[in-house]
């Protein structure tokens, strides 16, 4: 039986460990120095405090100290906190990753180097381990149209693992799909990846239209079918000027992710709330409050520089990605009309 080591005990890292825990993997699920109430919930039987499901209680846990526990002898290692996060769970984990076959990767999000150049998360995993002198395997980045409560409680769940080596991605998802976690293998590494933080940035535009509905009292149905589909083509220029495949952001990475995203979640509730007129900065708060991390907001700036320095030619054509700047970052009180203004067609 293969031993996989989880890295976070939040909603995403939990709810795969139920996942392989299914497909019949040895499962360690080990928290930071921040999950210790989650933990506290799982070791109880009780539901995930975020998730409102139960982890398997064959899965064991690990508290913040135990890192070099969980890590030994661990055939596959998970990073699985927030993108803010790992650096510096990745200095700490570095020897076990390295003796692992593998590492997965379901943090989303970008990595921002000392000198202010941003990258791809794999990217920045690969310049902490170059630095220490270390060797790390595979990458394997994780994606796709995943709620976190759904994938824990067995419900029908589509992803896609996504590595340089397709061998590799198509060995993990084989060993790690059951009945109802369907995986789809690639090699588009930048695309996968690309598509994983700008999708919450996205979803955070989405959310606006649902929330204009709601102050308004009428819907704003073409405001967001509008801004799906620029969302899409925005994901997919980006991708293919950083060297992905176009089709990856029309497949599960992107339009899949965005739609379950701008459905529901974090960063959809977030553009709700600046909808319906609390504000960007006020709706944030509210979410700190309510222990909701809003990875979107994050993305913006590191989106919007990686943009500046490795796609400057495409600036004009992401017009959504530079109002959402102005919605989060600067709280402008015309977001309805900044949204609009990025998403309606103009005559040629």
């Amino acid at each position: 039986m293969s031993v996989i080591t989880i890295l976070g005990a939040g909603a995403m890292g939990s709810a795969l460990a139920n996942a392989v825990q299914r497909a019949g993997w040895d499962v360690r699920l080990w928290g930071t120095w921040l999950d210790d109430h989650l933990l506290d919930a799982i070791e109880a039987g009780k539901p995930h405090p975020r998730i409102d499901v139960v982890i398997s209680p064959q899965v064991s846990t690990y508290r913040s100290d135990a890192l070099a526990e969980a890590l030994d002898g661990a055939d596959v290692v998970v990073m699985s906190v927030s993108s803010v996060g790992v650096p510096k769970v990745t200095e700490l984990a570095l020897e076990g990753i390295a003796k692992a076959d593998a590492l997965w990767l379901t943090s989303k999000g970008f990595f921002e180097h000392e000198d202010g150049q941003i990258s791809l998360l794999p990217d920045g995993i690969r310049s902490i381990a170059k630095a220490a002198g270390v060797e790390l395997p595979p990458i394997v980045a994780i994606a796709g149209p995943v709620k976190a409560n759904e994938c824990a409680a067995s419900e029908p769940t589509a992803t896609i693992f996504g590595c340089r080596d397709l061998d590799v991605a198509v060995r993990y998802a084989r060993q790690a799909r059951s009945e109802q976690y369907a995986i789809e293998p690639t090699d588009d590494e930048v695309g996968v990846e690309i598509c994983a933080p700008m999708k919450n940035v996205y979803a955070i535009m989405l959310g606006i239209a649902d929330g204009l509905e709601e102050k308004t009292g009428h819907p704003h149905h073409n405001l967001k079918a509008a801004t799906f589909s620029q969302a899409v083509r925005e994901m997919s220029l980006l991708s293919q000027h950083l060297g992905a495949r176009p089709e990856t952001a029309y497949g599960l990475p992107g339009v899949g992710d965005l739609e379950v995203t701008g459905l529901s979640g974090r960063n959809k509730v977030y553009g709700v709330r600046i909808g319906r007129g609390e504000g960007a900065r006020g709706a944030l708060a509210t979410m700190e409050e309510l222990e909701q991390t809003v990875e979107g907001v994050n993305a913006i700036p590191l989106a919007i520089a990686l943009v500046r320095q490795s796609a400057n030619a495409i600036i004009e054509d992401l017009p959504l990605l530079f109002a959402a700047q102005k919605v989060v970052e600067e709280d402008a009180a015309n977001y309805a009309e900044l949204v609009a203004q990025a998403v309606l067609p103009k005559m040629p």
